[in-house]
């Protein structure tokens, strides 16, 4: 079985032959794909055709039955699980880092001072535990001795940010992407050890893949011509 190293070089060996790393247009790919990518994909490949969900919600989609190409999670465990399910063809990459932060309303009503104690007491929104951003949040917080009593649990990191930018939350956890979206209606703090435990993002070639050549350079392109543009994105390099 080919390593990871060998994979993501042959992948971006198809990435030069594709030209730029875009499938040509009648092998457009279908991509599954986490929520915190919806404003960086549509921009790097204007022929695929995207879904944007929760990495869990996808998940349970291809279990389903549902027609896709490429699957791309905001964490390991969750590419993993595809894999060991036969869900996928051949091994994932990863393909980009992202930190999680806490984010508050601009004029933070609440006088949240950071993630700590500030929290108690304040409508705090994260995700659900079974999603990406939710299993990560409380993971640093229990690393960090802090308690999280949310209000809402939410399946799409997205939906938490919106929560927060509009005023229905007093303080929410998102990707630190996310975050720099909204400056102008929130303000994002660091959360101790988030640098140092990002999530990892995978993309992977589904099995039986309708449009198996559009989806091997659409990945090819996530782990090679595309890397700077996830950078300029916020998104951290793979580790």
């Amino acid at each position: 079985m080919a390593t990871i190293g060998q994979r993501v070089g042959a992948l971006v060996a198809v990435a030069a032959l594709a030209g730029c790393g875009q499938p040509a247009q009648g092998d457009a790919p279908v991509v599954f794909a986490a929520s915190s990518l919806s404003t960086v994909l549509p921009h790097l490949d204007d022929t695929a055709r995207f879904s944007f969900d929760g990495s869990t919600g996808l998940l349970d989609q291809l279990r389903s039955g549902a027609r896709a190409d490429v699957f791309v999670s905001a964490d390991h465990d969750t590419m993993l699980a595809a894999a060991e399910e036969g869900l996928l063809d051949g091994e994932p990459v990863m393909v980009a880092t992202n930190r999680l932060v806490l984010v508050v309303p601009a004029d933070n009503p609440a006088s949240v001072t950071g993630f700590d104690g500030s929290l108690a007491d304040t409508r705090l929104v994260v995700c659900a535990p079974e999603v990406p951003c939710g299993s990560g949040a409380r993971r640093l917080a229990e690393a960090a001795g802090v308690r999280l009593d949310p209000v809402s649990e939410e399946l799409k990191v997205t939906d938490v940010l919106g929560k927060v930018a509009s005023g229905e939350a007093d303080a929410g956890i998102v990707y630190a992407t996310d975050a720099a979206l909204a400056v102008d209606a929130v303000t994002a703090m660091e959360i101790p050890g988030a640098a140092a435990d990002p999530n990892t993002y995978w993309a992977g070639v589904v099995a039986q893949a309708p449009h198996p050549e559009g989806a091997e350079a659409f990945v090819a392109a996530l782990a090679g011509p595309w890397q700077a543009d996830l950078r300029a994105a916020g998104f951290g390099p793979p580790r």
